[in-house]
């Protein structure tokens, strides 16, 4: 089988590529290599791929690209949830046009897909599911504001009671009410990919990717994961900043059990017209990982740089219920938590990172997106 991975030269992609690859698949990758991600020397590509360099919505190219491929994993994507609120009109044209243009390309060829396999986002959710203490009654409440936490502080409260709600794993059944411009694109993907698979009969899957993290990620990119942000400013010797007061928490899941995920879902029928939270269902506070990256990194007397400031269009909780990959896929997150992190850190020790976090949150600060 030929697979085409747009943005196959990036974090996710790469990893992709590569088990594809071992598993003795042929794979194409179109990817721009943005210089934001890649910085100015870009991830080496495996020269056992046919590789592109151009962006996803080249017509022209991306129609050379999908000549021959049988399945397309689409990961090309512009990321990052605090950048998407200023630069709109890049994130619709990029992330929602180049899906679009992508479906109407596949609609166009002959040749039967075998599968599509789109990485969407759990941003999407927004806010996770919550649970009302009194009752046990599950509540959904939206994005919150600054006076939101100036009234109530920094946990969502339920909108009838008033009393503070408890985080619980959210499933795939959960209404979408993101309303960052990341997210609303992510959402977007998802719904072009299965509006146009149902009307042209090709079969689409949406991965909904929960905080990935592991070897490979940028170290260059101060919009992409927390992770990778927190350990370039340790690299650097700076303290990793916090928003808020450090006990929002996010699940993170390695980009190993994504990528065995993708390689499932490309060969199983039962996941066909399914989207699938990935995560680790486990929710992890945001302190507690700068301190033990700070462990790891050998910057144990660097304490972490809580700011108390609320960055607009952050949640505070969102957990998968990852209940539905399990019964579909066989799927069990195998990295443990603690080995994933140690992983990351010794791999960030070698490779190339750049801390342009002041950088990314003057800009914050200038357009007034920062409390």
């Amino acid at each position: 089988m030929k697979v085409l991975v747009t943005g196959g030269a990036g974090f996710i992609g790469s990893s992709i590529v590569e088990r594809l690859l071992e598993s003795g698949y042929s794979v194409s990758i179109i990817d721009t290599l943005d210089p934001q991600v890649h910085g100015t020397s870009p991830t080496q590509v495996s020269s056992k791929a046919e590789f592109s360099k151009a962006d996803v919505r080249d017509r022209s190219m991306l129609a050379e690209a999908l000549e021959g491929a049988d399945a397309v994993i689409h990961c090309a994507a512009t990321v990052g949830v605090a950048q998407s609120l200023y630069r709109a009109g890049r994130f619709v044209d990029v992330n929602v046009g180049g899906t679009a243009l992508l479906l109407e390309l596949l609609a166009q060829r002959k040749r039967p897909l075998k599968r599509l396999i789109v990485l969407t986002s759990n941003t999407s959710y927004g806010e996770g599911l919550y649970r009302r203490p009194s009752d046990n009654g599950w509540v959904r409440v939206g994005i919150r504001s600054q006076q939101d936490i100036s009234k109530h502080g920094w946990d969502p409260v339920c909108p009838e009671t008033g009393e503070v709600l408890e985080a619980v794993p959210t499933p795939e059944s959960s209404e979408l009410l993101a309303r960052n411009v990341y997210a609303l694109t992510k959402k977007y993907q998802e719904e072009l990919s299965f509006s146009l698979g149902e009307v042209y009969e090709f079969p689409v899957v949406c991965l909904r990717l929960f905080n990935v993290y592991g070897p490979g990620q940028s170290l260059k990119n101060p919009y992409t994961g927390v992770l990778a942000v927190f350990l370039s400013r340790l690299l650097a010797g700076q303290a990793p900043v916090i928003y808020e007061d450090g006990n929002q928490t996010r699940d993170f899941v390695s980009v190993h059990d994504v990528v065995d995920t993708v390689l499932l879902a490309l060969e199983s029928e039962a996941v066909v017209g399914e989207v699938l939270n990935i995560g680790s269902g486990i929710p992890r506070r945001i302190i507690d990982c700068a301190r033990t990256l700070a462990h790891l990194a050998g910057g144990e007397k660097i304490e972490p740089d809580i700011t108390n400031k609320f960055r607009k269009g952050d949640i505070r909780h969102c957990t998968a219920d990852i209940n539905k990959a399990k019964q579909l896929l066989g799927y069990q997150p195998r990295v443990q938590w603690e080995e994933g992190l140690a992983e990351l850190a010794e791999w960030a020790r070698s490779a190339g990172w750049e801390d342009h976090f002041d950088q990314a949150q003057s800009e914050l600060q200038e357009r007034g997106l920062l409390d």
